[in-house]
């Protein structure tokens, strides 16, 4: 078998998930695109396992390792997303630049200072 056939159609599965990362703004295709590039990233290492005929199988054990890990991530990523939208109502990424929640004025640590700002103002 010709190592070039499965590097090459991994370095296309790998360029499709990294433009699905880079330009998608939904979370869930975004959480998909790493998926793609996990694959790729595990057709790679099949292929150079058999390639060298190594006698342990290092690359077919390390993907079942990727395996393992990438849903492990997709649970928790998927989790983080539910969780977002339901507080937020969109899993629009752009919208979601920072993810703390604004607090009232009164308790934060600088109300005293914007009340009495706001008190001079006023006056």
């Amino acid at each position: 078998m010709h190592l070039v056939y499965p590097a090459v159609l991994a370095a296309l599965l790998f360029c499709t998930g990294l433009y699905g990362v880079l330009a998608r703004r939904n979370a869930i295709l975004v959480l998909m695109s790493v998926e793609l590039m996990l694959n790729a990233v595990n057709l790679n290492l099949v292929a150079f396992d058999v390639w060298l005929r190594d006698k342990l199988h290092a690359g077919q054990a390390l993907t079942l390792f990727v395996i393992a890990i990438a849903a492990a991530e997709i649970g928790i990523g998927l989790a983080i997303v539910l969780l977002v939208y339901r507080a937020r109502g969109t899993a629009d990424v752009d919208r979601l630049r920072d993810l703390r929640e604004d607090a009232p004025a009164e308790a934060r640590e600088d109300a005293p200072v914007e009340a009495e700002k706001k008190a001079e103002a006023a006056a």
